[in-house]
């Protein structure tokens, strides 16, 4: 099991070095390409450059790069505060087929209370604003406090170049679809933990959006859809793994496919940590 880092917040010097090392270590944003300027040096930049591995077999865009540019859960950085997730909502407006680059615009601290805190955004595309693609709002608990005098990260960009061999985001976080049939992600390792040393949000919104996507395509009879509704609460702090995920797809009217799935950590006695819900559509491919 990965050190809490919590357990370093006597010793200042210690608890900073660590917060480094995790941060800069941690996948999910730096794969993304999401730079934050509340905890990393350099100008503020709140745009993230669309790839391939970010769209679906449409063309449309997927939920899970929305979902992890933009986390919500209250304006709280690592520096101030050790953040813990608790429900994230994200609702696609426009599948953004023609659109390079996307925007976090508007982010509003809702409330901010002594241990809960909500928040919520707006995506928007970053070359014309009046486009929006997506709302995402969130609620977040305070876990803990961290040593006074924290000061910014230095950015370690991954340079991610977008062509016809940029793997799926499922492979780039380490998912895997059993012989089962179940997707899972591995055992729990710095890449893909927070500093904390629980499951990043990162992996849990891939693996998720992954096995939703292939529910739906089998009950739907295509993989040509586009999702619009996703909710996710997060129960419990994925601590061991290997993580799997257990899901059912449902037809609705109009084209809609809905799904639930639910995360559990193998390794701590098929614990519940995250269930999840989704609704897509049947769409045609899109021209972008």
């Amino acid at each position: 099991m990965l050190k809490d880092i919590r357990e370093l917040k006597g010793d200042p010097a210690a608890y900073a070095a660590e917060l480094q090392r995790r941060w800069t270590g941690l996948l999910s944003y730096r794969y993304i390409g999401r730079s934050h300027f509340s905890m990393n040096e350099g100008p503020e930049d709140n745009t993230v450059t669309l790839r391939r591995d970010m769209r679906n077999a449409a063309g449309g865009l997927m939920v899970a790069p929305i979902s992890i540019t933009a986390p919500e859960g209250g304006v709280m950085t690592d520096l101030t505060t050790v953040p813990n997730p608790v429900i994230h909502s994200c609702q696609i407006l426009d599948p953004a087929p023609d659109v390079k680059r996307i925007e976090i615009i508007q982010t509003e601290d809702l409330k901010t209370g002594s241990r809960m805190c909500y928040s919520r955004s707006k995506i928007v595309d970053a070359d014309d604003h009046r486009r929006v693609i997506a709302f995402v709002e969130g609620q977040g608990a305070i876990i803990g406090i961290p040593p006074e005098g924290l000061e910014k990260i230095p950015e370690d960009k991954l340079d991610i170049v977008d062509g016809p061999d940029l793997p799926p985001l499922w492979q780039a976080f380490g998912a895997e679809r059993r012989d089962d049939g179940r997707w899972m992600l591995p055992a729990l390792a710095s890449e893909l933990a927070s500093p904390d040393g629980a499951l990043h949000i990162g992996p849990q919104h891939v693996v998720l959006e992954t096995a939703a996507i292939e529910l739906a395509a089998e009950l739907a009879g295509t993989n040509l859809l586009q999702m619009e509704s996703w909710h996710v609460m997060f129960l419990a702090r994925g601590k061991v793994g290997p993580f799997r995920v257990e899901g059912e797809a449902v037809r609705g009217t109009a084209g809609k496919i809905g799904v639930r799935l639910t995360l559990v950590d193998e390794g701590a006695g098929d614990a519940r940590l995250t269930s999840a819900s989704a609704v897509m559509r049947v769409v045609g491919a899109y021209r972008g």
